[in-house]
C-alpha cells in the first residue's frame, strides 16, 4: 500500500532574484570611434569582458563589443588594433535586460538568442551589465 504524497504548506518557495541584483554595475561605456588599442588601454573594468558602445544621440542605440570580438576579428585576422574603430567590430543594436527581469528569464532570454551578456538598461540608459556568469553564481548561490 502506498500513501500519497503530501504536500507541505511551510514549502520555502524560491526567492525572486532579480537582474539588478546580480549584475555588474562598474563597466566601461566608450565611444564607437574609439580604435581597439585606444578602447583597450582606456579599459578600467576588465572583469566585464566587454565594451558598451555609447549611443552617438538619444535616438541611437547602444551597442557591444566582447573582448572575444577583438581576438576573432581582430587579433586572429591580423589586423591592427591601432587601425580598426570598435563601430566597425561591434554588434549593434544590442539586446538590453531591464533590472526588474527575473534572472531566470533573464537566463531564457540569454539562451534565446544565443548571447552571453548583455547591458542592463533602465529609462534608455545602460546601468549595469549581466552574463550567465552573474546570473549563476551570484543570482544561484545561497547568500552568506
Amino acid at each position: 500500500m502506498t500513501t500519497p504524497a503530501t504536500t507541505n504548506p511551510q514549502a520555502e518557495t524560491p526567492r525572486l532574484v532579480r537582474v539588478r541584483d546580480v549584475m555588474k554595475t562598474e563597466f566601461d561605456l566608450v565611444p564607437g570611434t574609439l580604435t581597439v588599442r585606444e578602447a583597450l588601454d582606456g579599459m578600467r573594468h576588465v572583469d566585464a569582458r566587454a565594451l558598451v558602445v555609447d549611443k552617438r544621440h538619444d535616438d541611437d542605440e547602444y551597442g557591444i563589443v566582447l573582448i572575444s570580438d577583438i581576438a576573432k576579428k581582430v587579433l586572429a585576422a591580423d589586423r591592427s588594433p591601432e587601425r580598426v574603430n570598435l563601430y566597425e567590430i561591434m554588434s549593434k543594436p544590442v539586446l538590453g535586460v531591464d533590472p526588474q527581469m527575473d534572472i531566470r528569464y533573464c537566463a531564457r532570454l540569454l539562451e534565446r538568442f544565443g548571447i552571453m551578456r548583455a547591458p542592463v538598461i533602465e529609462h534608455r540608459r545602460v546601468i549595469g551589465i549581466v552574463s550567465f556568469h552573474d546570473l549563476v553564481l551570484r543570482g544561484m548561490r545561497p547568500s552568506g
